[in-house]
């Protein structure tokens, strides 16, 4: 096992990936901006040490520096965490040629999944099905005005190398398409460096589901089960549950099957998540692969009572996998709420300041909670970064009983000093459509309250 692992990332994931460290009695290193020099949840590692000013161009997306901090350190091992270089097949090469070993996996399966177009190819030949759309990156506005025409309207522009609804464009005509070509490839150069666009048929009412799969070195793999993800704006998700309320027992556990059967194919190690768009008729299309932990992995933790940090750090240290897949099973239902620093009623806009109040109650339901963040009260949140300040997470032994805990939970919280999502968490919650299990990522369920 390693002696001293950097993590290449800030805040709430920093201190997760810091906690499953001392689990494994490894010395947790970490690094900081000038912006979070003096921030609280610095105290949760051994050493720190600073690799530029505020702007993440200059210091957590600085590979080079960011290489010489671990060397400096002493840190055998890095987890890139999320976000930032989670993603980066040159940051996980620079890493080994430096021999520093990469918490994920390799990048030649980073090069290959990480980019859309790629990673549908792979998937279909490792038998999933694939939203309808072109066959990879359109070289202009033309080209995909002449696909979307073949496969039918409504269309989605995506950027081929990211996510999180930036390079994205809904597309009801050619008229649209060619409009909004242009923009869908400045936004994906200017986010990811690649200008790179392609196209998918737009499933109206779909559901996001995607599945947590676990592989280590040896060709050994499980899948956590499914999580529920269609809770979202613009693209970025607010809420997500396990099990779905859209699938049966039997839909379940064929899609956790097809999902590990296409992990195990393409050679797949470490820990991933396979996301799929679940069409009207019960069709379910393999969408993307993430390459790296999941912001929303402590639900499938609260399901399976599997550590997926520490479970990445151990496959990264050539340990096989402790378990099975007949040893797993999907116990009660979890639901998580992301907390954001942002006002809701006033499009959504951040709020940066200082948290005069910061608590969550822990005993207010029938189920359990657990509250993952970085911040305390009195401390500030920056205008730098994400706006993530917190993750409330419940678990109970029904779904019912996770929505009770979850709106109780939140009813009782004392955030004070900045706005915050969790007014628009608890209409969520109080909707008939989040209640009753029949929603989608059209729209927000209760939201404009």
């Amino acid at each position: 096992m390693f002696h001293r692992l950097l993590i290449a990332n800030r805040g709430e994931v920093a201190v997760r990936i810091a906690h499953a460290a001392r689990s494994l009695d490894i010395s947790p290193i970490g690094i900081v901006s000038e912006a979070d020099r003096d921030a609280g949840w610095t105290r949760e590692f051994d050493d720190v040490v600073c690799v530029g000013p505020a702007a993440a161009s200059d210091s957590y997306l600085r590979m080079d520096r960011i290489v010489q901090a671990a060397l400096q350190m002493h840190a055998t091992a890095l987890h890139p965490g999320w976000g930032f270089l989670a993603e980066s097949p040159r940051f996980a090469r620079l890493c080994g040629q430096h021999g520093i070993t990469f918490v994920g996996p390799e990048a030649r399966l980073m090069d290959e999944l990480g980019t859309k177009s790629p990673a549908k190819a792979a998937m279909s030949r490792a038998g999933l099905d694939v939203v309808p759309g072109s066959d990879g990156p359109l070289v202009d506005a033309d080209a995909a005005a002449a696909c979307a025409n073949e496969i039918g309207y409504p269309v989605i522009l995506k950027a081929d190398s990211g996510g999180g609804g930036r390079g994205m464009r809904k597309c009801a005509n050619e008229a649209e398409v060619r409009e909004a070509f242009s923009s869908a490839q400045a936004e994906a150069l200017a986010a990811f460096g690649s200008g790179s666009i392609y196209l998918e048929r737009y499933l109206t009412t779909g559901r996001h589901i995607e599945v947590q799969v676990l592989c280590d070195n040896f060709g050994h793999g499980v899948h956590l089960f499914e999580r529920e993800c269609s809770v979202q704006r613009k693209h970025q998700k607010l809420i997500e549950e396990s099990p779905s309320p859209a699938l049966t027992p039997d839909e379940r556990a064929a899609l956790g099957a097809r999902a590990i059967r296409a992990a195990l194919e393409v050679g797949y190690t470490n820990a991933g998540t396979i996301e799929f768009l679940r069409a009207d008729d019960g069709s379910l299309f393999f969408m993307e692969m993430n390459t790296r932990l999941q912001v929303e992995h402590p639900v499938s933790e609260m399901i399976t009572g599997i550590d997926i940090a520490r479970s990445q750090i151990a496959i990264a240290a050539n340990h096989r996998l402790a378990f099975e897949q007949s040893d797993l099973e999907a116990s009660g239902h979890a639901i998580e709420c992301r907390i954001n620093a942002e006002d809701p009623e006033d499009g959504f806009r951040p709020s940066p300041g200082r948290l005069d109040a910061f608590e969550f109650p822990d005993d207010r339901g029938p189920g359990t909670v657990r509250v993952d963040t970085h911040l305390r009260a009195g401390e500030r949140i920056t205008p730098h970064y994400d706006s993530l300040i917190a993750k409330v997470i419940v678990h109970a032994d029904t779904r019912e009983q996770a929505i009770e805990t979850m709106t109780r939970t939140l009813e009782g919280a004392n955030v004070a000093g900045v706005k915050t999502t969790v007014p628009l968490h608890l209409a969520v919650l109080a909707s008939e459509p989040f209640r009753s299990g029949n929603y989608d990522t059209a729209s927000i369920p209760g939201w404009p309250a």
